[in-house]
């Protein structure tokens, strides 16, 4: 499997490779991405975790502490509390974030998926996200795997982001664009 040198080059990415490694070999590739999206929501949600984990005040062994209970209140696989252990003794836990980002990518190359999001300013339907995701598969040549969100701030239109590419058609870029041009003038 390629990567991209940007992953294999940051501290993340090379963490979030080896845990890769270690999921395809022990055939749980599956269980750990989902542990780590559980992780991704758990430090979305809270303002503390987050704070926590990039004190560095915090001890090992209270980060070790803290990171297993945690696994055990997500009900993670055994690799993936063995990964956040890593992480603690290591003191890497405030890169996970990044982590987690980079093995989503690696999970998704190597399915020969690209992740897209699309922001809209009102929710989309399923027959219009179903319309998007071909349109995207047919520009991309691989499989789409599309999240959505709403952004009120965009006025309407679109902006999707498809890895470092972003195809913006809001109402908002629009605006400013005129508003630079008019200033231009």
């Amino acid at each position: 499997m390629e990567l991209s040198a940007g992953i294999q080059a940051s501290l993340a990415g090379r963490y979030a490779s080896a845990l890769f490694d270690l999921a395809s070999e022990a055939g749980t590739v599956t269980a750990v991405e989902s542990d780590l999206e559980k992780l991704g929501e758990a430090l979305a949600e809270s303002g503390e975790l987050r704070a926590l984990i990039k004190n560095p005040e915090v001890k090992r062994s209270q980060l070790s502490k803290v990171m297993a209970g945690l696994g055990d209140h997500l009900g993670l696989s055994d690799l993936t509390r063995n990964f956040l252990g890593v992480l603690a003794e290591n003191r890497r836990v405030s890169h996970l974030p990044g982590m987690i980002r980079a093995f989503a990518m690696i999970a998704a190359a190597q399915r020969g998926e690209v992740n897209a999001e699309v922001a809209s300013a009102h929710a989309l339907s399923d027959s219009q996200l179903s319309e998007l995701e071909t349109k995207l598969r047919a520009r991309e040549g691989r499989t789409i795997k599309l999240k959505s969100r709403v952004d009120p701030d965009l006025l309407g239109g679109l902006v999707v982001t498809i890895g470092s590419k972003r195809i913006d058609t809001s109402i908002r870029t629009r605006l400013n664009s005129l508003a630079q041009a008019m200033k231009s003038a």
